[in-house]
């Protein structure tokens, strides 16, 4: 089931998930109906943050960014991404392997607004996966960036927190628009309730 992308200036965004302890078949349906939503908003990545749920839950997908590639060690040895897609991650950790790079990056819940972020090029992953599993793996190139911009969502950070102060500058006037036709549509659910 397609759920409702929420937009900046929804003050869920700001908060930090909740640690899933086990997988409930809510828990299961909730990684189906993320996924659903993803895919159909043609994204890479979804926070449960950004359907309106404070979890440590995200669901991920790079296979059709075949313009953006992504790298995969399992057991330390070089594997498809594929192989592990889609991707759900329950309270995911992760630690860089080397430096941040500028790279492109975008966000469901900000359409149409991209900018430049410095991120890890590689990190190592640990989460537990759908089946309440420990999974552990080392990712690069877009899995990487995708993995660390939704564990952000996940503690309440947004992308536009690692923006440098010029670009925050220049879609200053989209961010506000975002924030207010976000405000006006939960006031007028909140009058409908």
């Amino acid at each position: 089931m397609k759920l409702t992308v929420v937009q900046y200036g929804h003050p869920v965004l700001r908060q930090k998930g909740a640690r899933i302890d086990r997988i409930t078949p809510e828990i299961d349906q909730l990684i189906n109906d993320m996924l659903d939503t993803m895919y159909d908003a043609k994204g890479v990545g979804l926070a449960a943050q950004q359907v309106g749920k404070a979890l440590q839950l995200t669901v991920i997908d790079v296979r059709d960014a075949i313009d953006r590639p992504s790298t995969l060690e399992l057991d330390r040895q070089s594997a498809d991404p594929a192989s592990i897609m889609p991707l759900a991650l329950i309270n995911p950790e992760w630690t860089p392997v080397n430096e941040p790079v500028d790279g492109a990056e975008g966000c469901l819940s900000f359409p149409e607004i991209y900018a430049e972020i410095g991120r890890p090029e590689s990190i190592d992953v640990t989460a537990m996966n759908r089946q309440g599993e420990t999974i552990r793996f080392r990712c690069g190139g877009l899995l990487s960036r995708a993995i660390q911009h939704e564990y952000d969502h996940l503690h309440g950070v947004l992308f536009i927190d690692r923006m440098d102060k010029a670009t925050l500058k220049k879609i200053k006037p989209e961010l506000d628009g975002l924030v207010y036709s976000t405000r006006n549509a939960l006031k007028k659910a909140k009058r409908r309730a």
